[in-house]
Order: C-alpha cells, then sequence, then structure tokens
C-alpha cells in the first residue's frame, strides 16, 4: 500500500492532506530522514512529527468506559470516541465498539477495526462469559442465583428463555452476575424480573480478560496475548 493512502487510512488526514505533510518534510523514519510518499518503509519505522505511526488495520483496544458517555459515534452528549484520538474516529476500516455498554454502565469495553475478530467475540458459539458487579436498590432476597442459573428465566418481551447465567452474592445488596450472551439492558432486567432494580453497575471482564487498574475514561492498545486471554475464560469459572 503506497504511503499516503496508508497514513490517509490511519485517519492523520485526507490524500491532500497527507500529501502536503509529505512535502512539509513532516513525515520521516526513526533517525528523522525525511520520507517521501513513493518510499517503501515498514510501518514500524515511519514517524509523523516524530511520533510513531498508530498500529496498523487490526487494532483492538480496551476502554474503561466512565458513566455517562454512550457507545456511539453521534450524540448529543459525551461518546466514548471522544476519549480516543479524533483520528481514531475517520480510520478505515472503521473503529468499532464490541457490543455495547448504556450511558448509566462503566466498565470494560473493547474496540477493533478487525471484523473477524468482532464478530468472533460476540459470536454465541463463542460462548465468552461477560462479568458484571450491580450495586442493588433492595437486599436479595435468597433464590435469585437459582433462577438465574436454571436456563428457563424468561424476560418480557424475549421468546427464547436466558442462557444460565452465574450469580455470586457479594453482599446483601452486591452481587456478581456472569453471563455469556449479551441482550439488551439484560442485567437491568434480570434482576427487575426478580422484583430489584440495579442502581449502578459495571462490567469488570470480558473472558479472561479483566478491567485491571484503568481509571475512568484511560484506554491502551491490546497486545496479542490480552487478545488471546478473552478466549481463555471457561464457562462459569
Amino acid at each position: 500500500m503506497k504511503l499516503v493512502k496508508l497514513i490517509g487510512n490511519l485517519g492523520y488526514g485526507s490524500r491532500k492532506e497527507v500529501a502536503l505533510m509529505f512535502r512539509e518534510g513532516r513525515i520521516t523514519d526513526p533517525d528523522g530522514e525525511v520520507l517521501y510518499a513513493d518510499d517503501k518503509v515498514a510501518h514500524e519505522h515511519i514517524r509523523i512529527d516524530g511520533e510513531p505511526l498508530d498500529p496498523p488495520t487490526g487494532l483492538a483496544l480496551m476502554m474503561h468506559k466512565p458513566l455517562g458517555a454512550t457507545c456511539s459515534r453521534k450524540d448529543q452528549g459525551r461518546v466514548v470516541y471522544d476519549l480516543l484520538p479524533p483520528r481514531y474516529r475517520v480510520r478505515d476500516p472503521a473503529l468499532s465498539t464490541v457490543g455495547r455498554l448504556d450511558r448509566d454502565t462503566s466498565g470494560l469495553l473493547l474496540f477493533t477495526d478487525d471484523g473477524a475478530l468482532l464478530h468472533r467475540i460476540i459470536s454465541p458459539r463463542a460462548n465468552v462469559a461477560k462479568v458484571y458487579e450491580a450495586t442493588l436498590a433492595h437486599d436479595l432476597r435468597g433464590d435469585e442465583g437459582e433462577v438465574f442459573a436454571s436456563g428457563t428465566m424468561m424476560l418480557e418481551s424475549e421468546k427464547e428463555p436466558l442462557a444460565p447465567a452465574k450469580l455470586e452474592v457479594l453482599d446483601t445488596r452486591r452481587a456478581r452476575l456472569t453471563l455469556t450472551e449479551g441482550r439488551y439492558h439484560q442485567v437491568r432486567r434480570m434482576f427487575a424480573a426478580v422484583g430489584n432494580h440495579v442502581e449502578t453497575l459495571a462490567r469488570r471482564s470480558v473472558g479472561g480478560l479483566e478491567l485491571g487498574d484503568l481509571a475512568p475514561g484511560q484506554w491502551r492498545a491490546l497486545e496479542k496475548d490480552d487478545i488471546a486471554r478473552i478466549f481463555m475464560q471457561e464457562t462459569g469459572n
């Protein structure tokens, strides 16, 4: 791929704008030698204003999504893409969220521009477990774990029962719930169906990949080991 197209696809500007960057000498190698548009240079050896080029296609990120941000590209309020470099909005192929967390849910959110990886993670066949921690408005009554694990629980307006889910009681009004599917507002609707209300909700892990010590709003690129970890956790562990 020609350098102008490569750099443009990463969101640094239109082809015209990237061509101007070459003419201005802003694109160099690691030693500061100016590169030209028709040079053949490895991705990792390209610098723009002295900074390494963004990762190539196949990028995957993890973010600690804060409360109040929506998983949308356009919204009247704050969106998760506001927390990334502006050029990440216009990468080609597009950087997409892997599933969604609603405005009032925080925690681990994944992004990728790799369509095959995205579908592998969200596919029901992959059986990737997602762990949420919920704070509830009322004390747990004691039988929620059995109901959630039954595999027969039906939600209002749904035609298929929920897959078995694992509940771990943390205290009288806090619980950890492990799901292997992602229906609309599923955690909130499950607790509502047993007479409770979720006051706060956070996703702690996807598969074997945990949120760790990322602060709200922080993000980092995933390495190969991180991606492999997503598929390592066995259901229910």
